[in-house]
């Protein structure tokens, strides 16, 4: 059962306002006096709510329709209809909304308890009391309540992390963030074995500690929807850092690295802004002489990247890759 969804298309409507209601108040010797008809109520809202403890659209998946209850009519006696209840929805953060449409973003949650009003319900109607003065003191006219708003939107989920791991599959992603970090995403020798991102929590040098991202392979052609697709390049917009990760054992590094480089500048040409570091994976199959060839070469071609040597399986350099990301976290 697939229990990660960080996309889904629904159709909201938000609550009609109620009807200002006509009444005279009832009096004995008095059969029309003043008049008493009150307001409708508020039509309620549709409200995106942050939550924390959540992290898929699960929930969202199979609501196809969501709409916001109505505001009651208005009723004698200046009684004023009761609003209509807001429809709430809890999302994880990193969601935002866009129109189905138009593409136009409408908003974002990024915070645990942000409330954001997707549509805002429709005002409830003037009772006739309402209209009530100096002038015009039997008013016998009310106004309905106004409209709901309607919307066809696009929710999505764009994981919030420190750091994201970028790679094609197989890269050693999902082993990195099995032994740096709590996690447990699955682990296996061929393609696509993440399928959904996985978050981990890296402590840091004590009492300190920051959040990485194992986002899905990614391959080249992905930003056209090869693959995997653009399905899971949007994650990589919500993280604070870039981890780039190639094996030892590529048949040419610096390419590899390009390639994975450009595929996210397609998606989205502000992320190569972003913070950035190259760690080569699994080079406990290599030893220190042919390191230092590789470190040579690599050096010459992309100066202007800070370059690592890793290996998960062994333990080996990542005391060294926490400093570099945390220096980059608080510093990029």
């Amino acid at each position: 059962m697939q229990t990660f969804v960080d996309y889904v298309k629904i159709y909201f409507q938000s609550g009609k306002g109620g009807n200002g209601f006509v009444s005279w108040r009832r009096e004995k010797f008095v059969p029309r006096g003043g008049p008493d008809g009150g307001d409708g109520g508020d039509g309620g809202h549709v409200i995106l709510k942050g939550n924390s403890q959540l992290w898929t659209l699960l929930d969202l998946k199979y609501r196809k329709f969501i709409h916001a209850e109505a505001g009651h009519n208005g009723q004698g006696a200046k009684k004023k209809g009761r609003n209509g209840k807001n429809q709430v929805l809890e999302v994880p953060l990193g969601t935002v909304v866009k129109d189905a449409e138009t593409g136009e973003l409408l908003g974002e949650v990024t915070e645990n308890g942000q409330e954001l009003i997707l549509l805002k319900g429709g005002r409830g109607g003037r009772g006739n009391w309402s209209f009530k003065s100096a002038t015009n003191q039997t008013p016998d006219y009310a106004t309905p309540g106004q409209q709901g708003i309607e919307l066809s939107a696009i929710i999505e989920l764009k994981v919030l992390a420190d750091v994201g791991l970028v790679g094609f599959p197989n890269a050693g992603k999902s082993t990195l963030l099995s032994v740096i970090s709590a996690a447990r995403p699955k682990i296996g020798a061929y393609a696509f074995t993440t399928l959904v991102p996985n978050l981990g929590i890296v402590k840091y040098r004590g009492f300190s500690s920051f959040i990485m991202a194992d986002i899905p392979g990614i391959i080249e052609g992905a930003h056209e929807g090869k693959g995997l697709g653009i399905q899971f390049l949007r994650h990589i917009e919500r993280n604070n850092v870039l981890l780039f990760l190639i094996p030892v054992d590529s048949d040419d590094w610096v390419k590899e690295y390009h390639i994975l480089l450009n595929e996210v500048k397609q998606y989205n040409p502000a992320l190569i802004h972003k913070p950035r570091l190259l760690a080569i994976t699994k080079c406990d199959m290599i030893d220190e002489e042919l390191k230092e060839e590789l470190d040579q070469e690599l050096r010459a071609q992309l100066t202007d990247l800070n370059i690592l040597y890793i290996s998960s399986l062994a333990h080996q350099g990542l005391e060294e890759l926490k400093d570099d990301l945390w220096k980059l976290i608080y510093s990029g």
